[in-house]
């Protein structure tokens, strides 16, 4: 796994699409905070906050995970190296599990800049320093499960397709669906007087602001746990399925 993961972060920061997709991040997102007149520009919002940053970031995790892992299988399918890379003495899960880190690592590298916007907000306050600390550190633990949900959703959209850009629509799309869905469709007047929480509870949208508010609770971890775990084995039954 260790040899998988090694490769691909070094094949990330060996093309454009590491320094890219790190670049696209952060640059709208300062852009969005500190730039642009609106809502959600912090030095106008007014208050020492970082909402709109944890707001803002799943939205670009859709378009920012799906572009990173949509290359995994499906670059490997399509020159010819799958084969090769499967007669090496690695088990599958290995080799899921190396893209999955290696995948997951960039998108943590990403978000790792971003700590600055917590220090400048923190210092904007009246009083430096006067921040809800639980919930930024909840918010940040949030968005990891969520990279790593979407990334394994991105790596079991890859290992199905030949083609990258078929790849990227498709991980967007289920991403797509597991986060917003449900409370769409638990918004629906049917479903309203006790049925509509349960239906949210299906999302991870619901899951990650439960985090996102500074309180670990086990049910949310093992959402995410176990929605990782299914496209993991997903996955590995994909590659499974060549040999049959």
């Amino acid at each position: 796994m260790y040899s998988i993961l090694k490769k691909e972060i070094a094949h990330f920061f060996s093309s454009l699409t590491g320094y890219l997709s790190i670049g696209a991040f952060l640059l709208l997102t300062g852009l969005v905070l500190w730039i642009f007149p609106g809502d959600n520009n912090i030095l106008d919002y007014g208050y020492s906050s970082l909402e709109s940053f944890f707001l803002m970031a799943p939205i670009l995790f859709l378009i920012l995970i799906p572009a990173v892992t949509m290359r995994s299988f499906s670059e490997e399918k399509n020159i010819g190296t799958l084969e090769l890379l499967m007669t090496k003495p690695l088990r599958d899960i290995d080799i899921i599990l190396g893209k999955f880190f290696a995948a997951l690592l960039l998108v943590m590298f990403s978000i790792l800049p971003t700590f600055i916007y917590f220090w400048s907000v923190s210092q904007l306050g009246l009083q430096p320093g006067n921040v809800d600390s639980g919930g930024v550190w909840g918010s940040y633990l949030g968005l990891f499960f969520l990279a790593a949900t979407f990334t394994s959703i991105g790596i079991f959209a890859s290992s199905l397709s030949t083609n990258q850009i078929v790849s990227f629509i498709l991980s967007i799309l289920v991403s797509t669906v597991f986060f917003w869905s449900f409370d769409i469709i638990a918004g629906f007047p049917l479903f309203q007087g006790g049925s509509d929480y349960f239906i949210q509870q299906l999302g991870m949208n619901a899951h990650y602001v439960s985090i996102s508010k500074g309180v670990v609770d086990t049910r949310d971890v093992l959402y995410f746990l176990s929605i990782i775990v299914v496209f993991v084995l997903g996955t590995k039954t994909v590659l499974e399925s060549r040999k049959w």
